[in-house]
């Protein structure tokens, strides 16, 4: 997105607060709304009025473990207090919103079932997974090798990764060279977090200076830490990236690159338990809500159009397994 020229307000959620601090003023937006400049208007209520919806398909609802069906609930987990638009708090600073629950009630909505969307951090997602209590974790879930040892995928949208820098800070990121010697920030286990560790050790192999490495679990930390020149970028998930600096025009995107590494095109993916039978209908429903169209508007919602899928995949190559 480029640069938006509208004004940003002030919400209730502390954390989408610092994704939208004030810009050049033009024409006042309403609290629970935020519009970029080409033209995507971003609920941030808590109701989620807009919120696209689909019919069961008895065919695929069919498919769903036995269990799940007599529940009526599709347990999903994930992570909160990134920006949006991926997973983040409405203005009411309680209720979970943004691309990756929406995609979760389309999935929810095939399937017959009604969401119990819950949180947790990153780590105890998966560990809620292993002990069998979510059925579901999707919150930016990039496909790794050593994760499909554990768990099944469906893929649902590409990786990308994004670093962002402080606004004119004159350089960019074209690749592993490029982070030398800078301070970059990250999330803890996260994918990006290898992908920097890698690089570091080639990097090392070439007699260059290693990237040091701060972790953040909060989007208010990594932008006060970056708006205060204690970081030289922050590398994450592109969308958030892109929402951020596009909205605040206080940062700007230095540099994308694949989840998954140089070699791969990474996929993000809904993640289960594996052999638990329930990856195969979760796959079929987002080929469905691909195939019918409201994939798409979810994505359009969220201004993710450049990162849809064609078809969702069980268990596609992922990110290389790191060395023992």
């Amino acid at each position: 997105m480029p640069r938006s020229t509208r004004p940003l307000a002030a919400v209730a959620s502390a954390l989408v607060a610092i994704a939208l601090s004030a810009t050049a003023c033009s024409e006042p937006v309403t609290e629970n709304t935020v519009t970029a400049s080409d033209g995507v208007t971003y609920d941030l209520s808590p109701e989620q009025s807009g919120r696209i919806q689909v019919d069961k398909v008895d065919e695929i609802a069919a498919k769903v473990p036995q269990e799940i069906r007599d529940r009526g609930t599709l347990i999903g987990t994930g992570s909160i207090g990134s920006l949006p638009p991926l997973g983040f708090y409405a203005t009411d600073d309680t209720t979970p919103i943004g691309s990756e629950i929406d995609i979760e009630w389309l999935i929810a909505d095939t399937l017959g079932l009604q969401l119990d969307r819950r949180t947790a951090d990153w780590a105890q997602n998966f560990v809620k997974i292993d002990s069998g209590e979510n059925d579901v974790f999707i919150s930016n879930v990039t496909v790794t090798e050593e994760r499909k040892d554990k768990y099944d995928f469906a893929t649902y949208r590409l990786d990308n990764l994004a670093f962002e820098a402080k606004k004119d800070s004159g350089w960019t990121v074209e690749g592993r060279k490029d982070v030398a010697g800078k301070k970059i920030g990250v999330g803890s286990g996260t994918n990006q977090e290898q992908l920097l560790v890698d690089w570091n050790e080639q990097n090392a192999a070439d007699g260059l200076p290693a990237a040091e490495i701060a972790y953040y679990q909060n989007a208010s930390d990594y932008y006060l830490a970056l708006g205060s020149g204690r970081i030289d970028a922050y590398f994450g998930p592109n969308p958030s990236a892109v929402y951020h600096s596009s909205s605040t025009g206080e940062s700007e995107v230095i540099g994308t690159f694949s989840g998954a590494g140089d070699a791969l095109q990474g996929e993000i993916a809904v993640l289960t338990k594996k052999d638990n039978g329930l990856i195969g209908p979760i796959q079929e429903a987002i080929n469905h809500v691909i195939e019918d169209g409201s994939y798409e508007k979810v994505l359009a919602k969220w201004g993710l159009q450049s990162e849809a899928v064609s078809k969702s995949i069980i268990n596609p190559p992922g990110l290389p397994r790191t060395a023992p």
